[in-house]
């Protein structure tokens, strides 16, 4: 391999700071398995030195009127769109995602960046004139001061993206941990929220592994923990954060269904499906990842989905005519392969097999073709595993019935998809499947920025969604205030409850 002696730096106080803990990692081009630049493990001390930024930063930043917050994140928005295909090519190389699957990633934190732009009108409160005599009573959400967001590196711009835009247009100072595995992003959002006029210390970014992970979890200065990852990881977060008396909301696992019903148009559901479950390599936490093919519905699916895994191409994310790019590391790449041949010893039916394609002139790249396994089992690996790469896992079911008990009785509860002409079906579906996200005959039911993005069961840690409506709440306080300006004269002494008069 290739190696460059690069390292990236910190983000602390507006500006890059070399790191002093001594220990790196290796960053990769996915594609090719080149190391592209060297990544700086932070300790302890170095966490506490964003920390410590964001403290100081944030009583001048909560009291900025809401017209330059706004300003801000307009001007923000607009550095982002301008350098969006850059944010991409970063992606590409480091993530592997192919080059539109990237720029839609960007598209998506656009879009929760516009959003916030419009926190002024979020963030009015409510107001009762003369709840009593004389007394009026009225709202107020504040900021909660030092928050942190802790990202994956399956959308290493977007997930940002569902955490600092609104934390800091809300008036709160942020430090952010990025995955190790595809930093460079978040060193371009430093860059570009500084060139919009946030001031120091406002925005932070701190690169690491789990040392600067518990540092922020256990820093008495941080308020609130975000964290988008694994089950095992998202219970550890939150945990841990909150027995340290943080707010926290930890986004964990998913194994997403799509069921599939006989009178569907199974030639829109086959292409929705490939799309679902194969776009990123699989590597999005609301991929379709299992379907429930219902009844007579399941030949006939089978076939059309492995007729379209036929035609993929699987290549790097830089060449126009790929559609599968690579895994995210070589790491990634085996555990895929080792989950696919726990499949074949399990007796499921490998339908595509995409564990030993090649890709001329890649071949120290991360790739792993399509794969699609039919029949399978509830108690096999494949199943119980978030795979978390292009592998599609077909069950037959009977009835809707049965297939709405095989998705709750499943520990994760991120997303759920159905393909019907049926609206009674559907309506049943979406009301009794145990998912935070519905979809009817879309196969990933991603929210808008406007609306907010969260699972049930162990796919969500904490009782608050990410982003949109429910994302505000989480970064602010809610306050009532009871207001008397009367004459003293005119309120007596009385011991006695308060109540309206």
């Amino acid at each position: 391999m290739a190696t460059t002696e690069t390292l990236l730096n910190h983000w602390i106080e507006g500006r890059e700071e070399s790191s002093r803990s001594g220990r790196t990692g290796e960053v990769t081009n996915s594609a090719t398995g080149d190391v592209v630049t060297q990544v700086p493990f932070a300790d302890a001390d170095e966490v506490d030195a964003a920390v410590q930024a964001a403290v100081t930063a944030a009583p001048a930043w909560e009291s900025a009127s809401l017209s330059e917050r706004t300003r801000i994140m307009f001007a923000f928005r607009e550095l982002l769109h301008a350098r969006r295909e850059e944010m991409a090519r970063l992606v590409t190389i480091e993530h592997g995602k192919v080059a539109d699957d990237a720029l839609g990633e960007v598209q998506r934190e656009l879009e929760l960046v516009e959003f916030a732009c419009g926190l002024a009108q979020l963030l009015k409160g409510e107001h009762s004139w003369q709840v009593s005599r004389g007394v009026d009573s009225y709202t107020l959400r504040q900021p909660i001061g030092v928050v942190a967001g802790i990202t994956p590196f399956n959308f290493p711009s977007m997930v940002p993206g569902w955490m600092f835009p609104l934390a800091i247009a809300a008036g709160n100072t942020f430090v952010l941990k990025p995955s190790e595995q595809d930093p460079s992003a978040s060193m371009l959002l430093a860059e570009m929220l500084a060139e919009a006029g946030l001031p120091s210390g406002v925005f932070n970014v701190v690169h690491g592994d789990r040392e600067a992970v518990d540092a922020l979890l256990t820093h008495p200065r941080v308020n609130a923990v975000s964290f988008v990852g694994s089950t095992p990881v998202a219970r550890h977060v939150y945990e841990t954060a909150t027995t340290h008396g943080k707010r926290a909301q930890a986004l964990g696992g998913a194994k997403n269904h799509a069921v599939v019903l006989p009178d569907a148009d199974l030639d829109y559901a086959a292409d929705q499906i490939v799309a679902g479950a194969y776009g990123s390599s699989g590597q999005r936490c609301m991929a379709v990842s299992a379907v429930v093919a219902v009844g007579e519905a399941g030949d006939a699916l089978v076939e059309k989905l492995s007729e379209r895994l036929e035609r993929l191409v699987v290549g790097p994310g830089d060449v126009p005519d790929s559609q599968v790019g690579p895994l995210v590391s070589a790491a990634a790449r085996d555990r895929v392969r080792g989950l696919v041949d726990a499949g074949v010893d399990e007796g499921a039916d490998l339908v595509r097999d995409g564990r030993d394609v090649a890709v001329e002139g890649h071949e120290n790249g991360f790739f792993i073709g399509p794969c699609l396994f039919d029949r399978v089992e509830p108690d096999m690996r494949i199943y119980k595993t978030e795979i978390f790469g292009p592998v599609l896992v077909v069950l037959r079911r009977q009835t809707l019935d049965d297939s709405i008990e095989l998705i709750n009785a499943n520990p994760w509860g991120n997303g759920a998809a159905i393909f019907t002409r049926n609206g009674g079906a559907a309506r049943a579906f979406q009301l009794r499947t145990s998912a935070g996200m519905i979809g009817i005959n879309v196969p990933i039911p991603v929210p808008m920025s406007y609306y907010s993005f969260g699972g049930w069961k162990a796919s969500l840690f904490g009782d608050i969604h990410i982003h949109g409506p429910e994302g505000l709440r989480f970064y602010t306080r809610g306050k009532v205030v009871s207001s008397r300006w009367s004459d003293a004269a005119d309120t007596p002494i009385n011991l006695a409850f308060p109540t309206a008069n």
